[in-house]
């Protein structure tokens, strides 16, 4: 920790004594530069820009043949720039606080007019504006997702893209993106890694509240993000205080099932500083015994620009959950009483510095903590004694799968041992990083980054040994992008990953953007652009991972450093991706309308199973060292292939009503796998010719609660005081398993895993009526159709739920002093 003050201090030190040293020669009349351009980056001659003080014009100019501006700044003020154009959308913009008279430079990206124009930062590392990159992302705001409370909601509303929440409110909540598995995403907040060692997110815990942006990325950038980056990369940011005088808002709300929603935020901007603070709590008890559910999160975001040219930042975000866990009801007819709790705070400091007009240089420091604690109180279930001594069986259900077939029984649900049970975990990660960038002109700019990622974690299970990882991890990023004759815009770079368990790995990445015809104009079909990108992804291991493999088990034997050495036994290494996707972007009725096609293909290859002592000597491990795992042991050995199509459709009908929808054609396939369940399928006597998998896929099936069908719609009405939408999730049925075992440890409660689970199809609608600028009235609606639907086998959803409040709002531009 120490190494990291030490590094953060000196770094801060240098780029403030740049600042200083460059501000120094400043003169008085300083003024704000820069140079106007439309979303392809080319200039836009003849913009009206105007510089406002209080919301009054203090100076006016237009933009030259080159797009080129000049206004006076004036320093100790808070001043915005509004720039209008012809067949553009007029923009108005905060100009950055000055304290000090030196010259800033402001470049404006103006929008077509009826399509406003988005900037991604996940893409490339700096602010790029979407219609520029050739990898497939979407960002998302409130605007789509209205009175949602959680992320994984709002994620529901992108192609590509599926959750499933095991349960109701609280319940566990898994991401998968085109395929891959849940842990193969990478997870950021205010750019700091929310996800554990290896990837695993739970987005049950993660709140709506505070955010105002969402990017997601739909393909690996291992290359930016390092390890996890496998799939994709979903990244939250914090909103920022804004106004003069502070703003202040609370929201209060109940509903059925014992609902209680509060929040309350504080926000603004004084002279250099910005500030912004959110916490929100909900409690409700759900519609299933011992399900009760607490979140309570902080977010706050701070800003200080001591010079015109540098800025300080620094977010964090604290929550803390608790939750009842039933378990699969369904399947066991009796509620489990355990419990969980988990506690997570994730901080990032951020030092920014333009050092020139071209030259960008960046130094952040985050920091994860995460704890976690899973309670089984007491053996649940109908005490049975078995050839293995006592267990406790579930009541006696019947099971349906959607595929049509039925067992019958009493399942296995708990085992004696020592009660109350727990299972502890905790991780820490701390980063450094480093990004300087240089704009060489218009058209051509390259990053360097440089990470350094200290990692350590421990699990502490009752009856077992616990286990511990401590990781050094080191990153480079070389990368550049730009465009030709604002028409080809590329990306190309490579991330160079060290890390402390599977050593050296290169993630090459090219993204292409090229536009047949322009955006704007008239027509009716306009801003044809085409996409292509290919990527490679890696993930490091988990701490179960690591530790059982074969490695790892030989590294805790007394003669395991002798047998490692004698045999050449490498530690376990990284899960890989290989990802291309390519599509066409079309803009319709001059701009109004938006259509994307993508064809995606991903091979996920040396995905990491838990596989019998026979797999091991079947791969290639030498028998001596596979008798010193009796049990098994992790390795690298599944691929899965999943390519497919996604659907994007956008229409604005007029300024006030506006529909979008998606669909998802998945096709993933299990091509390799040596677990346990593929070498020894498991057969109900029911059921004699199906093989079963149960507790992962078989090869040549589809992985496990992945669609092939899925789709998603909004539609949203916004008009004077009223704000109305109505979204949809329809997923398709998907294969599964039960993950049962009948009182004689046998499979009759097996079912096919071919489409085991439900096709389902989610409708909620929300609305808000502002009765005064300070007072508004809000209510949701989940699920109204009332269906009865599982998104995990077993795990009944929530059925139509319902939730009524206010909004207080105090402050802001409103608020005058007397």
């Amino acid at each position: 920790m120490f190494i990291f003050r030490h590094v953060l201090r000196s770094s801060c030190l240098l780029v403030l004594w740049l600042s200083l040293t460059l501000s120094a020669s400043a003169a008085d009349n300083a003024s704000i530069h820069g140079t106007v351009t439309d979303p392809l980056g080319a200039v836009v001659a003849n913009a009206k820009v105007e510089l406002l003080q209080s919301g009054e014009v203090f100076a006016s100019v237009a933009s030259n043949e080159e797009g080129d501006y000049h206004l006076p700044l004036i320093a100790g003020k808070r001043c915005q720039i509004r720039v209008a154009a012809p067949a553009f959308q007029p923009t108005l913009i905060d100009v950055p606080y000055s304290a000090d008279p030196a010259d800033l430079r402001l470049n404006i990206l103006l929008s077509l007019a009826g399509h406003p124009e988005q900037v991604t930062v996940t893409a490339t590392g700096t602010p790029v504006p979407e219609a520029q990159v050739g990898v497939a992302i979407t960002i998302l705001t409130p605007a789509e997702y209205p009175l949602t409370q959680d992320v994984h909601d709002a994620l529901r509303l992108v192609p590509g893209l599926q959750v499933t929440r095991q349960g109701q409110q609280g319940g566990k909540a898994s991401l998968f993106i085109r395929g891959g598995q849940s842990v193969f995403n990478k997870v950021l907040v205010d750019g700091v890694p929310a996800s554990d060692i290896g990837g695993e997110m739970d987005f049950a815990i993660l709140a709506l509240n505070g955010i105002d942006r969402i990017e997601i990325l739909r393909s690996p950038n291992s290359a930016l993000y390092g390890a996890d980056a496998l799939a994709g990369v979903v990244s939250l940011n914090t909103a920022r205080g804004s106004t003069p005088l502070p703003q202040i808002t609370y929201r209060v709300g109940g509903g059925n099932f014992g609902t209680l929603d509060q929040e309350a935020t504080i926000g603004g901007a004084y002279k250099q500083l910005d500030y912004f603070s959110d916490f929100q709590r909900l409690d409700t008890r759900n519609s299933v015994p011992n399900s009760l559910f607490h979140n309570a999160t902080y977010a706050g975001n701070f800003g200080w620009r001591p010079l015109t040219t540098t800025s300080l930042r620094g977010t964090l975000r604290r929550l803390a959950i608790a939750d009842g866990n039933p378990n699969a009801i369904q399947l066991f007819g009796i509620p489990d009483d355990s419990t969980q709790k988990n506690q997570s705070t994730l901080l990032g400091i951020t030092l920014e510095n333009q050092t020139t007009e071209h030259w960008h240089n960046l130094l952040r420091y985050t920091a994860q903590r995460l704890n976690g604690e899973f309670t089984n109180l007491s053996a649940t279930g109908i005490p049975f004694e078995s050839i293995f001594g006592t267990i406790y069986l579930g009541a006696p259900v019947t099971i349906r799968g959607a595929n049509g077939y039925t067992v019958s029984g009493q399942a296995q649900f708990e085992f004696a041992g020592t009660y109350p049970n727990l299972f502890r975990n905790s991780a820490g990660r701390d980063i450094v990083y480093g990004q300087s960038d240089y704009r060489l002109n218009l058209h051509t700019a390259g990053l360097v980054a440089f990470k350094y990622e200290h990692e350590r974690g421990s699990t502490t299970p009752t009856d077992f040994p616990g286990s511990s990882v401590d990781r050094a991890n080191y990153s480079t990023t070389v990368e550049v992008n730009g465009d030709l004759r604002n028409r080809l815009h590329y990306i190309v770079g490579t991330g160079i990953e060290k890390n402390a368990v599977f050593g050296l790995e290169a993630t090459p990445r090219l993204a292409l953007a090229y536009y047949l015809v322009r955006p704007g104009g008239s027509n009716w079909l306009s801003g044809t652009k085409l996409r292509f990108s290919f990527s490679n992804g890696i993930k490091e291991p988990n701490i179960f991972n690591q530790t059982n493999s074969v490695y790892g088990v030989l590294a805790q034997l007394p003669n395991g450093p002798q047998l490692i050495s004698q045999y050449h036994i490498s530690p376990i290494g990284s899960e890989r991706s290989r990802s291309f996707d390519g599509g066409i972007d079309q803009q319709l009725f001059s701009g109004r309308g938006r259509l994307g096609l993508t064809y995606f293909h991903n091979k996920f290859r040396d995905g990491i199973e838990f596989v019998p002592q026979q797999a091991l000597v079947t791969l290639g491990v030498p028998e001596p060292i596979a008798e010193q795992t009796p049990f098994g042991a992790t390795i690298n050995s599944q691929t899965v292939r999943a390519q497919g199509a996604e659907l994007e459709l956008e229409y604005k009908f007029g300024n006030n009503l506006m529909a979008r929808g998606g669909y998802t054609y998945l096709g993933a396939v299990v091509q390799r796998s040596f677990s346990s369940d593929t070498l020894f399928p498991s057969i109900n006597p029911a059921f004699p010719t199906i093989p079963i998998g149960a507790f992962s896929p078989l090869k040549g099936a589809r992985p496990f609660r992945r669609a092939p069908h899925s789709g998603y719609f909004g539609i949203y009405y916004n008009r004077s005081r009223w704000l109305l939408s109505m979204t949809g999730t329809l997923v398709g049925k998907r294969d599964d398993s039960d993950f049962l075992f009948d009182q004689d440890f046998g499979p009759t409660l097996l079912l096919p895993n071919r489409n085991l689970d439900a096709g389902y199809q989610r409708l909620d609608v929300t609305g808000s009526y502002r009765v005064s600028h300070a007072l508004s009235l809000y209510s949701s609606f989940q699920n109204i159709l009332g269906q009865h639907y599982s998104e995990a086998f077993g795990f009944p959803s929530l059925p139509f739920t319902f939730r009524s409040g206010i909004k207080i709002i105090l402050g802001g531009e409103s608020w005058k002093l007397k």
